[in-house]
């Protein structure tokens, strides 16, 4: 059997839903590895540094530090060995206009921060069953939400 290991990157400022994000990857059954940057500025030097090591997803807070998350989701579409790399939109906002300019810009999924910890389990997990089918393509408008 082929096991996995799914290389993540988090940006978010906020320490307690990182760690939150951690502990609960490291509750499911997968294998995987977590890198987490704070700021748009640490994250956009971290994803120019090597082109050839990039992370199989980012999760991507929208309001951080520096550079926000919707400056660099322009950023990363724009640079041609960045443009592909799945991004999941990971933010406590809901509203529905900044859910349509995201998926107009590129975004993969939108994924709102749960509060209760086995919803965050759940979504994440499904993030990663949909990576593990190597399909990770943005999907029509209406399966672009993620439900926790």
């Amino acid at each position: 059997m082929s096991y996995t290991t799914h290389n993540l990157l988090l940006a978010d400022d906020d320490t307690d839903d990182c760690l939150f994000f951690r502990e609960a990857l490291e509750e499911l059954p997968v294998s995987s590895s977590l890198k987490t940057v704070y700021d748009g500025e640490e994250l956009m030097k971290l994803l120019s540094k090597s082109y050839e090591n990039l992370p199989d997803a980012l999760f991507l807070d929208l309001n951080m530090p520096k550079k926000s998350g919707f400056e660099c989701l322009e950023e990363i579409k724009l640079i041609n060995e960045l443009k592909n790399l799945p991004i999941i939109i990971f933010s406590t906002s809901m509203d529905m206009d900044i859910v349509d300019t995201l998926y107009n810009n590129g975004a993969h999924y939108y994924l709102r921060k749960p509060g209760d910890f086995s919803k965050l389990k759940k979504v994440i997990n499904d993030v990663l069953i949909i990576l593990s089918t190597n399909n990770f393509s943005q999907p029509s408008r209406d399966k672009f939400i993620l439900q926790s």
